[in-house]
């Protein structure tokens, strides 16, 4: 659409809009209106969060919303909007690593630095592999902070981040060296069954590797998924997990209070119909109502085939470019199970302290990659694996005083399912629902009501093209400069003035902030930083 379509009303002109009021949005918003500028969001939702922004469950239950931990939330933008969201080091999750004979492991610290339940020859073999990994995923975090290095464009603090990695390998021999190179793209299985003989932590390791990606625990690169993991960072150490002060549900609102107490103006129930571009500049949207905001600076915060698809005039763009976006994968295969219950839940042989953790079901290395190859010909699995999380105990206000809500992550859901949900979903929920029953005998009798959200239920809640929560999959040929695609990598698109920074952008998804942070840095550089 060009400058010169009729629009019913014109709003006042702002220096920046950015659409979409997920925390990504909320991020870049905050940093542009700090530096000077005067910030509008447009959220279609009636509220701001996106992934973050709760639901009712039943009366007197709520979800918190799609995620039910911190992993990776970033201290830049912790201490940039000044989030009360944090924790205390002492309140750090574990995860349970649950198996059927009540026997778990029990990994407390960040990611494994100590472990319950295993024998000492079985810790020393994953603290090796822990430090191995926890320096690996060390290099790559060097180019996850920062904009990705723009082909025959090298800049020279490109050439300084390369260098540091480069060093950091030296120092450590040419054996590490070799081994980096060795494992960059394997599998997670392989480099699991090189360390460690416990089915429990192998299920385990195999299980992050894969949650929300995919790919199964023997498909090559699937070690990506968890260094990505590993790179995550809260109270500014690494491959922790945390629930902040009053519950998930805390989150969205510490972003808007972020971004209004920095002067951003917040409008939701706002849908964007279209981004105006003339020649290859963009200049505004007009909402779907007919008004039309103008601003030299467009930020989308929303999925990049959203962006580009839906709201950019095909005219406008390279037919290769559209093609190349049309391509990103970016459909879904992990589905969300909320609980109601009458009563919290008693997981066998978890201790009372230990429920308030992450309890993950992955029995194996074989499990998880059972359970993943139905999703390859769009079926489920009748054993799937998944992670689970008890949100009421960190947030009372979920529930009422005597009940409990329970939230899973449950892998693989495929978004096209053979079938289709509409009839695979209650035979879904009843296989989620008897699995639980096995390691808390009880549970069912227990449920009020329960609340099942499918990639297709995400793609329609919550504006996710495919329901994939990262905005497209985290693989090899989708990260880095190639996030969402070359052209638009960098956070810069093909118009001038247009910008992307949602969870599709550079480095990725996860409640981390980064995409949104970066992209306004980027913006506020000129374009170089």
């Amino acid at each position: 659409m060009t400058s010169s379509d009729p629009a019913r009303n014109t709003a006042s002109a702002f220096d920046a809009i950015v659409i979409g009021g997920g925390h990504n949005g909320l991020t870049a918003a905050t940093l542009l209106a700090q530096n000077g500028r005067k910030v509008v969001v447009l959220e279609t939702a009636a509220a701001v969060g996106g992934a973050t922004r709760g639901y009712d469950i039943h009366p007197g239950y709520r979800s918190a919303g799609l995620a039910h931990i911190v992993n990776r939330l970033d201290p830049d933008v912790a201490k940039l909007l000044t989030l009360d969201v944090r924790t205390s080091p002492g309140a750090l999750l574990p995860t349970v690593a649950l198996s059927p004979d009540g026997k778990h492991a029990v990994l407390r610290g960040a990611y494994g630095e100590t472990i319950d339940g295993i024998s000492p020859d079985e810790a020393k073999a994953f603290a090796a592999m822990r430090k191995k990994l926890m320096f690996q995923a060390g290099i790559l975090k060097r180019f996850l902070k920062r904009r990705p290095p723009e082909i025959g464009k090298i800049r020279l603090n490109d050439l300084g981040a390369i260098a540091g990695a480069g060093l950091s390998l030296i120092t450590k021999g040419r054996e590490e060296g070799r081994d980096f190179l060795r494992m960059l793209l394997m599998n997670v299985a392989d480099v699991a069954d090189e360390y460690l003989s416990d089915d429990r932590l192998k299920g385990l390791v195999a299980f992050d590797a894969t949650l929300g990606i995919h790919l199964g625990p023997r498909s090559p690169t699937s070690l990506l998924g968890l260094y990505y993991r590993l790179t995550g960072e809260t109270n500014d150490k690494s491959a922790t997990q945390y629930v902040p002060r009053g519950g998930m549900g805390a989150l969205a609102p510490a972003f808007e209070k972020a971004a209004t107490a920095a002067g951003v103006t917040i409008r939701t129930g706002m849908s964007v119909a279209r981004i105006i571009a003339d020649r290859g500049t963009a200049t505004g949207v007009i909402l779907a109502s007919g008004v039309q905001v103008t601003a030299p600076i467009i930020v989308s915060a929303i999925h990049p085939q959203a962006t580009f698809l839906k709201l950019c005039d095909s005219g406008e763009l390279d037919t290769g470019f559209v093609r190349a976006v049309s391509n990103i994968r970016s459909k879904g295969n992990v589905a969300k199970l909320d609980l109601a219950l009458d009563r919290p839940p008693a997981f066998t042989g978890v201790s009372p302290a230990d429920h308030r953790g992450r309890l993950v079901i992955a029995r194996s290395i074989a499990h998880v990659e059972n359970a993943f190859n139905p999703a390859k010909y769009g079926e489920f699995s009748p054993d799937p694996v998944m992670e689970i999380t008890l949100p009421s105990l960190a947030d009372p206000a979920l529930a009422p005083s005597d009940g409990a809500t329970l939230s899973a992550l449950v892998e693989f859901a495929p978004y096209d399912l053979k079938g289709g949900w509409e009839s695979g979903k209650p035979a879904f929920q009843k296989i989620i629902i008897d699995t639980l029953e096995r390691y808390a005998p009880g549970l069912s009798s227990s449920i009020v009501a329960s609340h099942l959200l499918t990639p297709v239920d995400m793609e329609t809640q919550y504006s996710l093209p495919g329901g994939h929560w990262h905005h497209g999959e985290l693989q090899a040929d989708q990260l880095l400069v190639n996030r969402p695609v070359n052209a638009s990598a960098g956070y810069t698109t093909p118009l001038a003035g247009l910008y992307l920074a949602s969870a599709g952008s550079h480095p990725g998804g996860g409640i981390s902030g980064l995409p949104g942070l970066l992209a306004a840095r980027h913006i506020l550089s000129g374009g170089r930083a």
